[in-house]
């Protein structure tokens, strides 16, 4: 008898549920934060994949580890002080242990790369010219679940940029980081001068990111193709900009306390192109001269709606989540 009525019990559930859906009434839920791959452009990136990994506590043991191209997993366990930028090599992944280690004072530096993930590491302070992340010449890179970091206590030009992508660098995804306290957050593109290289490259995806009390440059895009989904804005200046003929789609992201949310007609001498969509600007404004065509990515993803991204984003970014 019990079985006839847990059964019942079950069909009544499912038909319910079948119901509501039908009715559209099913609340959309957060997004999971751990994705075992990245969406977006940089889909299809490995790094080194199953290899057996090797844990390093030192700037020395950590060099040697990620400085040749073969297949290749590195943990770094606790904070490691860097002067200037260590150099990864292709086929790596480099991984934080816990939620509190990574580097301060420096960064790292993916040049002539391919092939590479970054992922769960504290990033924090990088003095200049060190940016905390630099991608140059490379590509199929993911940056995930890192936590960025500097202050605005200095001169704006003290510490360099959080994140730079540039140098005709393609197929990158950045999702689920936290940028906070810094002037110049994540350039992609790195000249108005150097569309002979990187036209038709810089193709990359932000999603599920945090920029709190971030100036500028969320992401500031040069000639390549950006797609600024889901990310949660606090504290900004200018936030996207789109420039010197790059294309964006800015889709279903909220921005708090920021002056202008999106701008494509700053700073260069030629305008960009920008698409926004389901975005929540809290009163920010928004500065598009040009209207774009870039509104179908060419990849699978799923954006959840603007209601829903600051808990998915406060929940699910940064270190010590995955």
């Amino acid at each position: 008898m019990s079985t006839i009525i847990g059964r019942r019990r079950l069909a009544a559930l499912f038909a319910s549920t079948v119901a509501v859906a039908a009715l559209g009434a099913i609340p959309q839920q957060p997004a999971v934060a751990a994705e075992t791959a990245p969406i977006g452009f940089g889909a299809g990136t490995t790094g080194g994949g199953s290899a057996a990994p090797v844990t390093v506590s030192t700037l020395a043991a950590f060099t040697s580890a990620v400085a040749n191209d073969s297949a290749k997993v590195v943990r770094v366990s606790g904070l490691i002080t860097l002067s200037g930028q260590v150099d990864i090599g292709s086929n790596t992944t480099v991984l934080g242990v816990g939620s509190a280690s990574g580097f301060t004072g420096g960064g790292l530096r993916i040049k002539e790369s391919t092939n590479v993930i970054i992922r769960n590491l504290l990033i924090s302070k990088p003095i200049a010219p060190a940016d905390g992340i630099t991608v140059q010449k490379s590509t199929k890179v993911w940056i995930d679940h890192n936590a960025f970091s500097a202050d605005r206590d200095h001169d704006k030009d003290y510490y360099d940029g959080l994140l730079d992508i540039s140098h005709a660098s393609d197929h990158v995804t950045v999702s689920w980081n936290t940028f906070k306290d810094h002037f110049k957050g994540s350039l992609v593109g790195h000249s108005d001068n150097n569309s002979g290289e990187d036209t038709g490259h810089l193709r990359v995806t932000y999603h599920h990111n945090q920029f709190s009390n971030v100036y500028s440059r969320i992401p500031s895009l040069r000639f390549g193709t950006g797609h600024f989904y889901d990310n949660y804005v606090q504290g900004a200046e200018t936030a996207c900009h789109s420039r010197m003929g790059a294309h964006m789609l800015v889709e279903n992201n909220v921005f708090r306390d920021t002056k202008v949310a999106v701008t494509t007609n700053r700073s260069s001498d030629v305008d960009g192109y920008a698409v926004l969509r389901g975005n929540d600007l809290g009163g920010a404004a928004t500065e598009v001269s040009q209207t774009g065509s870039f509104t179908t990515p060419p990849y699978s993803y799923t954006a959840e709606p603007a209601s829903s991204v600051v808990a998915s984003v406060t929940a699910g970014a940064g270190t010590g989540k995955i």
